[in-house]
Formats: C-alpha cells, structure tokens, sequence
C-alpha cells in the first residue's frame, strides 16, 4: 500500500511499509491529500529504450573511432 504521507513543494512523501519515498508531485493525481491511498504502476518503454540504446551506441561509435 503507498499513502500520501505529505506534500512539500515539487515532492510529495510516500509511506510504503516502514518506509517513506518522494515522488515528483506532477505525478500525484490531482486532487489528491495526504492520507489517500495511491496506486503506483511500473512499465517498461522497450521503444524508448531501444532508441536510447541507438543513441548511446552512435555517441560510442563516434568517440571511439579508429
């Protein structure tokens, strides 16, 4: 379960177990309060992740030719 513990500025502190973490508060719904109940889902962008590996391979291309 995370729980808006509280918001300070541009964070808000999420209780997780024993546990507290910030998380962007651009990333909280809005409208919700400390003490709300919060569902947090994790995803993997494989598209952006394939295009960043292609960029960091074209940058070691580029430094390290021969």
């Amino acid at each position: 379960m995370f729980i808006i513990d509280r918001l300070e500025d541009r964070w808000a502190v999420i209780e997780h177990g024993r546990e507290t973490f910030n998380l962007p508060r651009e990333l909280i719904p809005q409208g919700a309060m400390e003490g709300d109940v919060i569902v947090i889902s994790v995803t993997v962008d494989t598209k952006a992740t394939e295009d960043l590996k292609k960029d960091v391979r074209a940058l070691a291309g580029n430094l390290f030719k021969d």
